[in-house]
């Protein structure tokens, strides 16, 4: 069970220690030395601390957690120092192994969330894949049922939308938590539904989480936008959508926007919605398929680093990327995906990952659940990945990259 504020936290644990880097190691003998021949024996090599730092870039985080207790100079590079964080992030984005996949199962109507991770490597191995669960309780809430709210993620961390006030801020790889500050009520009554969306502002170096809000009490149905800044205890009050429409998950694939699909209920029309958060401004996009005024057989994902829609054919999916970001003539067909012949298909979900090797792992939905699936290109083959201990209902997939960024890090 994971607790927020437990001992061990980065804000907790880090006064007293020494800076790190006047500090050498000298490494421990093989053999044997006794304090008669000590004084005889040759002295062994210091190593430079800057190089130990680089050494420990190359760990997967799994093994830096257990070596946090080797001594206090490496305790705190590897729990508190935010350019060894950040440096490690970056080098684990080019490394196949530290790559996860996290299973969520959905819709939540307990006071818990299961999640199921495990690495990626495992799925194009064709290794039977065990599943680790991990169960997080959250006692505050315990008044309250909690309601899905989504899951964003970004650079390693994970938003989870709790209810239509709430939201959890969440690091998979260290398995800490911290609980958002609670959205303000509109006058007069409450929000009905909220959708969070996480991004990573790279100007500032610091997360933000966007909440769209549909306030039930207004005959329009008003979407009402706020912005949270990681490190703060509040909510900032931004322009709200200016036309009534139906908001999907949202996305972020730059560090100024944020990008909905969302459905035009004046227009009957399916378009993507641009918030500029530096010139608090909207924008319409329009998507491939915008001229069909009824298609809702549509994912809206990040892909490739690129705005993605996935079509869902009678026959086939048809997989599209917006190759420059907010030009309308740049979208490109990436691929195809023709439909399985598995007995309960029903249809495709989110494209999560492409390898170098032209293969696809997808979801795919059935009439009462979701599984995974890697499609072959040069093969032209399905193969579903067996894995244990997962509940097979409905389950919201995402990957992410291991990251030691602690959710109370300050920035």
């Amino acid at each position: 069970m994971m607790t927020a504020g437990s001992k061990g936290d980065a804000e907790n644990n880090g006064a007293s220690y020494q800076s790190p880097t006047v500090e050498k190691l000298t490494p421990i003998s093989s053999s044997s030395t006794t304090p008669d021949n000590s004084i005889d024996a040759p002295s062994l090599p210091t190593l430079p601390f800057d190089l130990v730092t680089e050494i420990l870039c190359w760990i997967p985080v799994k093994f830096l957690l257990q070596l946090c207790c080797v001594c206090k100079s490496w305790n705190y590079l590897i729990s508190q120092d935010s350019k060894f964080q950040k440096k490690h992030f970056r080098l684990s984005t080019t490394l196949h192994d530290r790559l996860h996949l996290i299973l969520t199962p959905m819709p939540y109507y307990f006071r818990k969330f299961i999640l199921s991770d495990f690495l990626m490597s495992s799925l194009f191995n064709n290794n039977l894949s065990t599943i680790t669960s991990r169960q997080i309780k959250y006692s505050v809430l315990s008044t309250r049922k909690l309601s899905f709210g989504g899951v964003s993620s970004c650079h390693g961390m994970f938003c989870f939308g709790i209810d239509e006030l709430s939201a959890l801020f969440f690091n998979p790889s260290i398995r800490k938590f911290k609980l958002l500050p609670p959205l303000e009520n509109p006058p007069q009554n409450h929000y009905v539904q909220t959708n969070y969306t996480l991004m990573y502002h790279r100007f500032t170096n610091n997360y933000k989480i966007v909440a769209v809000s549909v306030a039930s009490f207004a005959k329009s149905r008003q979407l009402n936008v706020h912005s949270h800044i990681l490190g703060t205890n509040y909510w900032t009050r931004i322009q709200s959508v200016p036309f009534y429409c139906r908001v999907r998950v949202g996305i972020s694939v730059n560090d100024d926007t944020i990008d909905w699909l969302v459905y035009d209920v004046d227009n009957c029309l399916w378009l993507i919605l641009s918030l500029d958060l530096e010139k608090d401004s909207y924008r319409k996009l329009l998507h491939p398929l915008s001229n069909d005024k009824y298609e809702s057989n549509m994912v809206f994902q990040e892909l490739k680093g690129c705005l993605c829609i996935v079509s869902q054919r009678p026959s086939h999916s048809d997989v599209w990327i917006m190759k420059e970001y907010g030009n309308e003539q740049s979208w490109t067909k990436l691929f195809s995906v023709p439909n399985m012949t598995y007995l309960e298909f029903y249809a495709y979900g989110r494209i999560l990952y492409v390898s170098e090797d032209d293969q696809v792992l997808m979801q795919f939905l059935t009439r009462k659940k979701s599984s995974l699936v890697i499609y072959d290109f040069r093969n032209d083959t399905f193969n579903i990945p067996k894995i244990q201990n997962i509940n097979d209902d409905l389950v919201i997939p995402n990957i992410y990259v291991e990251s030691l960024i602690s959710p109370f890090s300050q920035y």
